[in-house]
Parts: C-alpha cells; structure tokens; sequence
C-alpha cells in the first residue's frame, strides 16, 4: 500500500512524503515514490499522517469486569481514534497479581485486540516474589498503587515498598496519592454534606497535597534504590519540582500526563459532575496551565489517557457510590488536536510524548516512530473534516463520553495496524489485527 501527498508529523519535523507499507512493516519514505505495479494507492492529499499512539495506560476491564469493556470492545475503540498500542492495568478480576495470571491474560488477549497489547504486572504487600521472578517481556512494567485501590492492591506497608523498589527487575510505574489524607478529607466532606457531596469537591478531597506527598515518597525511594520510575497522571503544578527536563529514555525517573488533566479544570465539574470523577481528580485551571507548559518543556514526558470505563448506571449515582474514571481513548487524539489549535500545543510535541516517548522510555521495539523498517502503525488525520461527539457514534462499550455533545474541527481518517488497515471513514475492520508488544 502506496500512501501519496501526506504530511508527516514525526521526530520533531514536518515532511511532505509518500509511505509505502509492504506487509506489517513501512518499507521506504521519500517525497516521491513510483507505485509498484497491483499496490494500492491512497492520496492523502495533505492530510497528516502520524506514527499511532501507544497509550501506557488504560483499564480495559477484562477479565471479570465485562460489563464495562473488554479487550476487544475497547481496543476497537482506541483504534478509531488512531490509538495503535496500549498498556493494560492489572486492577481486574482476577488482579493480575502473579506470573500464572499475567499469562493467562495474554492468552485471553490473543486474536481479539484490534490495538497491540502489553499488560502490566500488580503489586500487592505479599507479592514480592512474584515480582522479584518476573522474566524480560513478561510484563511492560509494575504498577504500584500509592493511593486507594481495589481490592488489596494498595501497597502501604513501608518495608514491602522498600523491597519492591529495592529489587524490581523492571520498571516502576506507580499511582500517587496518600490515602490517609484523602480519607481524612473524605470524612470532613461528609461531615459538612452528608453523603451528598459535590462533585466540584473532588479536588479538594483527592487533593494537590495528598498527590504531593506520595509522589515525594514514590521519587524519594526511587532515587534511595536507583530504580526506574515512571509516575503515572500527574495533576498539580506541585508536583513538577520533583522531574526535570531531556530525553525521557535517559531519564531515571520519568512521569506522564493524561489528557484529560491537559484538557479540562476544575470548573467542568458544574456541567460535567461525576462524569469527570476520575483518580487523581481534575484540579485548577492554574494546574492545567502548568501541566501543559512542562509538557512543551519536556518534564512531563508521556501522554496517555488513563482510560477507565464505567457503566452509566454506576457513574450516576451520588459522589461516593459513583466510581472514578473517564472512557477517554476514542476521543484523546482529536482533544490534543484542538488543544494544538488553541496554540497551547504543537503537533510535533503532541507526536513525542504521545509517539516516540512511550516506545523509547517503555523499550517498545520498532514501533512509536515513521521509520523505514518499522512497524506501519499509523493514522491519517483529515484536521478539517470535523468529529461531532455522539451517543452513537462512541464504540465504548460503556456507551457514554465526557465529550458528548462537542464537535472537534479534526477527523481520525485511517488508522493503520501492523501494515493493515484497521479503521478507515468511519468504519472498523472486523479482524483484530493487535499483535503483543515486544520490548528491547
């Protein structure tokens, strides 16, 4: 397949290019290149054409939590939105909390992702040697939630923490936020309303300071042990002191940004109300502008979108029976576009942290980049054709979005998937063509 006349957004540059893709892989770029006799020419006629994101963090919900997505259901959905790899967290049912049950979600993955696919390893505080015997590739990394969870997956003994960061084989990544804090501030709210609680409190219970003081502890045992550390969703401008500038694959300790916390504040919780519940919560318009600033700078590193799908039944109820979390992966490459719009963003930025920066800081191999060689996982944005948000047209199995109701100036054309065609006009290839991501 010969794509003719794009714009390419990769590796801090602009280009006008063709592409040609021959089987999974891109086979050569040049400003012109002659089509091979039987291949299949697609004129891009200016549009851009992207390397797909990989997304380091979403919640599929599978196994055992069905009723809000599952792999396929939302894999679809992440590649309608030129979404091409994920990372999936091991907060499922079973919690994938052991080498037996890391595999056995590969097996469950396997012929039904639409997206490529890697899943993370769980901490619990009595796991350690399931950590400590994981193999190179098993796992992208281990997540640690610092904060409330399900089940018993905060850890929030001191010496098992020290431990796991003492002999991680892999990469750390963890979920920061003190739970004793938010719990005293949990009571207080229920104190003063009853079990009715705003949801514009959301960020005064799960607080700046309760993310502050977890992260501190997160970096400052990261930096005790010499571990790889990668902070998931930071919120505050608080925070930022912690991480500094440069190549995130040179980086000891990195962190990431999600693109709801770039997109919306705090004052959406009026219309919004607990459909922006999430965890760590949406915080000031003051925060926001930070966040996006360090991502222009290189502090923040990573894009993702923490997508975490509810049912509307759930997500309807009062503020502490409705759950956290947003379905964001449809939706998360066209809300960077506008804010690339607005002049807050450029394209070649939203490209590194969302593109090259999660394949080079998680050793994704051959993937994340528009080179020769490399995997075509790609995605032609028309940035003019526009994208109305509505009920339905979302492929969530949840069947609700935050930006319901909202029209985005850009359009997802075509996204490609290991050199085929994954999604195109609208349409969803009914093959799963995801393969399991391989790390360097």
């Amino acid at each position: 397949m010969l794509i003719r006349n794009a714009v390419l957004i990769n590796e801090g540059r602009r280009s006008e290019s063709d592409l040609l893709i021959r089987g999974a892989r891109i086979e050569r770029i040049a400003p012109h290149i002659a089509a091979p006799a039987g291949v299949e020419v697609i004129d891009a006629n200016g549009r851009l054409l992207l390397p797909g994101l990989i997304d380091d963090q979403v919640h599929f919900r599978e196994p055992g939590l069905t009723a809000k997505g599952d792999l396929a259901s939302e894999s679809a959905a992440a590649v309608a939105g030129g979404i091409t790899s994920f990372m999936d967290m091991p907060n499922v049912n079973p919690q994938t909390i052991t080498r037996a049950a890391l595999a056995a979600k590969y097996d469950l993955a396997s012929g039904r992702c639409h997206a490529n696919y890697a899943f993370y390893m769980g901490t619990t505080n009595d796991n350690l040697a399931e950590l400590e015997a994981l193999q190179k590739g098993e796992a992208c990394a281990i997540k640690i939630f610092m904060g409330a969870s399900t089940g018993n997956m905060l850890v929030d003994n001191p010496d098992t923490l020290e431990k796991i960061f003492a002999r991680a084989p892999v990469m750390i990544v963890t979920h920061c936020e003190d739970t004793p804090m938010i719990k005293r501030a949990e009571d207080a709210a229920r104190e003063k309303y009853g079990e009715d609680v705003p949801f514009s409190e959301h960020p005064h219970i799960r607080s700046a300071a309760a993310c502050y003081k977890s992260t501190e502890l997160a970096v400052g045992l990261a930096k005790k042990h010499g571990t790889r550390l990668h902070v998931l969703h930071l919120t505050s401008a608080s925070e930022l002191p912690f991480f500094a500038a440069g190549p995130a694959d040179k980086k000891q300790i990195s962190v990431e940004v999600c693109v709801h916390h770039l997109y919306f504040d705090e004052s959406r919780y009026a219309d919004l109300g607990s459909w922006l519940k999430c965890n760590p919560a949406v915080k000031s318009a003051a925060d926001r502008s930070a966040l996006v600033a360090a991502l222009r700078l290189g502090v923040i590193d990573i894009i993702a979108t923490d997508h975490a799908p509810h049912t509307r039944a759930e997500k309807a109820q009062s503020y502490f029976k409705a759950p956290s979390g947003l379905p964001l992966v449809q939706h998360a490459l066209l809300a960077l576009l506008e804010l690339a719009e607005r002049g807050e963003l450029d394209l070649e930025t939203i490209v590194q942290r969302a593109c090259h920066s999660p394949a080079l800081r998680f050793g994704v191999t051959e993937r994340g980049f528009l080179r020769e060689g490399y995997y075509a996982d790609l995605v032609l944005v028309d940035p003019k054709a526009g994208t109305s948000v509505t009920t339905e047209s979302l492929r969530y199995k949840c069947g609700w979005s935050p930006f319901e109701g909202h029209h985005f100036n850009a359009r997802i054309d075509t996204t490609w998937v290991n050199g085929t065609i994954a999604y195109r006009d609208g349409r969803l290839n009914p093959q799963p063509l995801g393969q399991r991501l391989a790390f360097g």
